[in-house]
């Protein structure tokens, strides 16, 4: 069986902590067994690995998620790489056409397909195992996962099924009720109506099949070619509600979407993170604070507080998912990104005239990780090192760099910078278009710009 994890989302139900390059599943909340911080991939991947699944998972993602998600997974995953965001639907065709094509898939290969960030126990993993063997017995198209609910919620869509005792496992999907009120919930529970957690299966052939018939190619890098050109659909649209064999697999142990603050919190292991002070009348609050000043919560109660570059939240839970709806206009560019080399966070912005804005950055490389070999159209930087040495090569020329050191860069200077140890760097870039797209990468690890700069240079 082949697993492919979907991750995706603009993160904007967990602003400010989340924006369209640091989703949810990405924010470092939750505590492993040693008690440190650790996001939801993380979680999800020891999780995997524990089940026996991690040769055999691909995550899909989009550009702007592969930095962060490789950086946390430290690469330890494959990955597809979507050209831009399409929805769910596109996702998994290209996923499945990559298994097919480029891996070599054979045609009943069962393929299961699981969000990148579910909050669950490691026994749901083994009935994800469980997925390939109900597809090869029951024969259905499609096969779902099922949780049994425990209370009537209107937050998750419902799998209803149809009423026929049978000895397997198993039973055959009637229809699907997305969001119910919380009286229809309670009565479709009481009908044996499951939570739909977005987990299901297939062969391979079976949407190879789809894709033919759509007149799409299954060929990995001819899908590839015509992606954008694929309609923004979810998979359950396309799919889901056009297929008449479905069967659902029950699951009655523990499962939750992290999606809201209120929600998160409820598993956060600590109710304060970063700099501040809750007072000890405050009940029921949590703090997380990236930023490096103190944020004192006095004398109030029910509240996140949530604090980055992006801006600050301050609300009552039961309220706090109605973020979204008030912050689904905001279009600023994220103020913090992990990066595969390690982080950036913007200090300043400020636009001086009609051509000319100038930002600042702080940006951390890890020991032995690198900034590509790159060149910039639109801006010039000056790097002043505030932390660690590292090797700096400027325009096909080497040298050692340390703290104190200030180097200028001119648009169209080639330039890249190793950490020895690990590098701070004070940026200020100055032009008519600071943004990250104004780039142009040469050579991205260090072995191909020594390969490729210095051993030319020296010949």
């Amino acid at each position: 069986m082949k697993l492919i994890l979907l991750s995706g989302g603009s993160g904007k139900r967990l602003w400010p902590l989340s924006n369209d390059s640091r989703s949810k599943q990405f924010l470092k909340v939750l505590k492993d067994k040693e008690g440190n911080l650790q996001s939801m991939v993380q979680l999800v991947w020891g999780q995997i690995e524990r089940a026996g699944l991690a040769q055999s998972t691909i995550i899909a993602t989009g550009k702007a998620q592969e930095d962060m998600i490789k950086s946390q997974l430290e690469n330890q995953a494959g990955f597809i790489i979507e050209p831009c965001r399409r929805d769910t639907f596109p996702a998994i065709a290209l996923a499945a056409s990559y298994l097919y094509s480029v891996q070599n898939s054979n045609m009943d290969e069962v393929v299961s397909i699981l969000p990148v960030d579910p909050y669950v126990d490691d026994a749901f993993f083994d009935r994800v195992k469980d997925l390939e063997k109900v597809i090869q017995q029951s024969e259905a198209q499609l096969a779902l996962i099922g949780v049994s609910p425990t209370y009537p919620s209107s937050k998750y869509g419902y799998i209803v099924p149809k009423q026929v005792k049978n000895t397997r496992n198993y039973f055959s999907v009637n229809r699907f009720t997305e969001k119910p009120t919380e009286t229809e919930a309670a009565s479709l529970i009481k009908d044996g109506a499951l939570w739909n957690c977005g987990v299901f299966a297939f062969k391979l052939g079976y949407i190879l099949s789809i894709l033919e018939e759509k007149g799409l190619p299954t060929d990995y890098n001819e899908l590839l070619k015509r992606y954008e050109m694929l309609p923004k659909i979810s998979f359950d649209y396309e799919v889901v509600e056009k297929t008449q064999d479905i069967v659902v697999l029950p699951y009655d142990g523990y499962w939750k979407d992290l999606g809201t603050w209120n929600t998160l919190t409820e598993e956060m292991a600590t109710s304060q993170i970063g700099k501040g002070v809750i007072s000890e009348d405050s009940k029921n609050v949590h703090l997380i604070n990236e930023l490096d000043i103190p944020v004192t919560v006095l004398g109030t109660s029910n509240l996140v507080v949530a604090a980055s570059p992006d801006g600050i939240l301050v609300s009552d839970k039961e309220a706090s998912p109605r973020i979204k709806e008030l912050v689904g206009e905001f279009d600023n560019r994220p103020m913090y990104e992990e990066r595969r080399w390690g982080w950036y966070r913007v200090l300043d912005y400020t636009k001086l005239t009609e051509d000319k804005e100038v930002l600042t950055k702080r940006i951390g490389v890890q020991a032995g990780k690198n900034l590509s070999y790159q060149l910039h159209d639109y801006r010039d930087e000056v790097w002043t090192i505030i932390k660690g040495e590292g090797e700096f090569i400027f325009n096909d020329e080497l040298k050692l760099v340390r703290s104190g050191d200030v180097l200028q860069v001119k648009s169209g200077d080639k330039h890249a910078i190793r950490a020895i140890t690990d590098l701070e760097i004070i940026e200020v870039q100055t032009g008519s278009q600071l943004i990250e797209e104004d780039i142009v990468r040469l050579y991205m690890t260090w072995e191909d710009i020594q390969t490729n700069v210095l051993s030319v240079k020296k010949a």
